[in-house]
């Protein structure tokens, strides 16, 4: 792949990954903005797989993850989460992202009506939410952790 296309691609990914942010945050949406965002999240994350690295594919993964919590699926949910997870795990990835892919494995039992999942892996990610370096990435941490259902 030559380096402009690298970076467009890089811009492209980080722009999508944004506008699902926009979209999660938006209050109302409409069902063509929750299928935007669901396919925005997708296509966000595939574009990492082509130009990122694997600390890119686990965000991108548990912003997939989120999308299906927020929409009520949890198979998606789980399933993404899950990949997260591994992803953190088979990289040696911890601190912020590492606790977050306990907290999206959490939120997609509790989704799923799954208390013990929930229990168990909002508990990983609580330990987990204790070695986030960052003192604001740490606040924002807890701020979801509290949103779980």
């Amino acid at each position: 792949m030559e380096m402009e296309e690298e970076t467009t691609l890089r811009r492209l990914a980080i722009k999508i990954f944004n506008d699902v942010w926009n979209l999660l945050d938006k209050t109302g949406r409409s069902q063509a903005e929750n299928d935007t965002m669901l396919h925005g999240a997708h296509a966000s994350r595939y574009l990492w797989e082509l130009v990122g690295q694997p600390v890119n594919l686990a965000r991108g993964e548990w912003q997939v993850s989120r999308v299906y919590s927020v929409l009520g699926r949890a198979e998606g949910a789980h399933y993404h989460a899950q990949r997260c997870l591994d992803i953190c795990l088979e990289n040696a990835i911890g601190d912020f992202d590492l606790a977050y892919a306990y907290e999206a494995l959490a939120r997609a039992c509790a989704i799923a009506g799954d208390a013990d999942g929930r229990q168990q892996y909002y508990s990983l990610a609580k330990e987990s939410g204790q070695h986030i370096k960052e003192e604001d990435d740490k606040k924002l941490f807890d701020t979801d952790m509290s949103s779980i259902p």
